[in-house]
C-alpha cells in the first residue's frame, strides 16, 4: 500500500454534502464527479437515496453517478468494479451497515474501491456507510462490536450520537478495548483522515477511550486496511 492513500471521510448524516464544510472541499478537490454506492439503502429505496444525495451535492457543483450494487451478485460484476476502480471520489450512503457489509466483504467491487483509495481516491461514508468502514464495526441492533470492512482498523464509528450516552453506546464503550477508540458522530458531524494521516473533525464529534472522553489524537497512527 502507498504511504498516502486518499482521504477517508466518515459522516453521521446527510448534512456532509453542504457547501462550506469538509466534504464540500473534498468534492471540489476530487473534481466534482461522485460515484455513489447505495448498497446500504438497498431495502429502503436506493433510487431515492441517490436522488437526495444528488440534490445535496448540486450545491457544490458535483455530479453523481450511481452504481447499483445492491446484492452480492452485483458486487461481483466486473463492469461495476471497473467504474469504482476509476473513480476519484466514492460515496457509500446510509442505511443498513450489516447489509452493506454482507454485500461488499471480499467482493470484486470492494477490492476495486480499496484499489481506488490506495491510488488516491477519496472515500466518503455517511451514517451506516461510515460505521462499516472501520473495524471493529458497531452493530446497530444494540451496540455490540462485529467485523467491519476495515479501511481503518482498531477504532469504531458510532453514528446517531445525540451528545449523551444511551444504552447502545454504553454497550459499545463497555466492549471496546482501551486501544480501540470509539468515534461518536452526530447527524451534523464528521471526521476525515487526510492523505497525510492527520485527522480533523467538524460538527458533533466525541472520541471515547474506554469510558473517558478523549480527542482526535487517539486516532493517530491507526492501521489502514
Amino acid at each position: 500500500m502507498p504511504d498516502q492513500p486518499g482521504a477517508l471521510a466518515l459522516f453521521g448524516g446527510v448534512a456532509w454534502a453542504r457547501d462550506g464544510g469538509i466534504a464540500g472541499e473534498l468534492v471540489k478537490i476530487s473534481g466534482g464527479d461522485v460515484v455513489v454506492l447505495p448498497t446500504a439503502a438497498a431495502y429502503e429505496g436506493p433510487s431515492s437515496a441517490v436522488a437526495r444525495l444528488a440534490g445535496e451535492l448540486g450545491a457544490v457543483g458535483a455530479s453523481v453517478r450511481p452504481v447499483l450494487v445492491l446484492t452480492r451478485r452485483d458486487a461481483g460484476l466486473a463492469e461495476y468494479a471497473d467504474v469504482v476502480r476509476d473513480a476519484r471520489l466514492i460515496c457509500l450512503v446510509g442505511g443498513s451497515p450489516l447489509h452493506l457489509m454482507s454485500v461488499m466483504k471480499d467482493s470484486l467491487v470492494f477490492a476495486a474501491l480499496v484499489s481506488a483509495w490506495r491510488s488516491g481516491a477519496t472515500i466518503i461514508g455517511a451514517e451506516g456507510g461510515a460505521s462499516v468502514l472501520s473495524d471493529p464495526m458497531v452493530d446497530p441492533r444494540g451496540g455490540a462490536l462485529t467485523v467491519g470492512l476495515g479501511l481503518v482498523r482498531d477504532m469504531s464509528v458510532y453514528t446517531g450520537y445525540r451528545g449523551e450516552l444511551d444504552a447502545s453506546l454504553e454497550r459499545t464503550l463497555a466492549l471496546a478495548t482501551l486501544d480501540c477508540p470509539v468515534v461518536a458522530i452526530g447527524q451534523d458531524g464528521g471526521v476525515v483522515r487526510e492523505p497525510d494521516g492527520i485527522w480533523r473533525s467538524e460538527g458533533s464529534v466525541t472520541v471515547f477511550e474506554g469510558a473517558k472522553i478523549s480527542d482526535l489524537a487517539a486516532l493517530a497512527g491507526k492501521p489502514l486496511g
